[in-house]
């Protein structure tokens, strides 16, 4: 059976000569972000685009009019969710919305499998996007999208693990894998999406327990939405050695999961994503 240092090198070989194709953002999602970016964009013509694709159009009018943005009035079309949530927000949102198109699977093994790694995802989003709450600094949207990526690099190496039957019908050592590969491959998906350096990093720095900054960026609330959600095998009473706590502004003996105001909250972002 190859070790972890010969499936990542094969995995790298396999992404250089394109033998293995690296996850696409949906093309809705792109053309969402190149036309927020034009200064000359509209609702309207951030609306036309998101109407391209009636399921994530469907899904956008859902979650604008959930308790997650607690609209005054009901949003009946998608001009005027993007008229009410505005541009900016709106990119976010619909890359997040879109992500779940990515997890596709065509086989028994692959299903069970994204089916995990997305669970993972959207709860690691959702207490992102609480945390990010109570820090101005960081957009909310932005924490969730940080949570929905941050183990995308999964996706590659389980596509390479069903070639290797030894490695496929080994939970323990498949797992051994990603925990060791994902971060890396993570990066170089990101770095193909052209997403922003302050996205960039996740990946890679929200296992760094040992990072320092004056202020939170979104891998130390990745980082510490992980923890909360006990996805990382480290106990509680070394949660207080990481500053990443600090900078993100919670008591490293609390549980945000376990509150019951924020646990409505986390909630309320879960059912909007899935």
């Amino acid at each position: 059976m190859m070790d972890i240092n010969q499936f990542r090198m094969k995995l790298i070989k396999a992404i250089d000569n394109n033998e293995i194709v690296l996850p696409t953002l949906p093309e809705v999602a792109l053309k969402v972000r190149d036309e927020a970016e034009n200064e000359n964009a509209t609702a309207k013509s951030l609306a036309d685009i998101i109407s391209t694709d009636a399921a994530i159009s469907a899904r956008l009018l859902q979650v604008s009019n959930s308790p997650l943005y607690r609209p005054r009035t009901p949003i009946e079309d998608v001009q005027m969710a993007v008229t009410r949530l505005g541009n900016k927000l709106v990119k976010s949102l619909v890359t997040s919305l879109a992500m779940k198109q990515i997890y596709q699977a065509t086989t028994d093994f692959m299903e069970r499998k994204l089916r995990k790694i997305w669970e993972e995802s959207v709860n690691v989003a959702a207490v992102s996007k609480v945390l990010a709450q109570n820090l101005p600094h960081l957009s909310n949207e932005q924490a969730m999208l940080a949570g929905l990526i941050h183990n995308i690099g999964t996706l590659p190496i389980l596509t390479m693990a069903e070639s290797f039957s030894d490695l496929s019908g080994n939970e323990r050592m498949l797992e051994d894998l990603i925990n060791a590969l994902y971060p890396e491959i993570g990066a170089v998906i990101l770095k193909n999406w052209d997403f922003s350096d302050a996205i960039n990093n996740v990946p890679t720095e929200h296992k760094n327990y040992g990072r320092t900054g004056s202020e939170a960026d979104y891998a130390d609330v990745v980082m510490v939405a992980r923890l909360q959600l006990g996805l990382d095998d480290l106990p509680m009473e070394k949660w207080a050695e990481i500053s990443a706590f600090d900078r993100v502004g919670l008591d490293a003996e609390i549980n945000i999961t376990d509150v019951e105001e924020t646990a409505e909250d986390i909630e309320s972002v879960k059912q909007a994503l899935t």
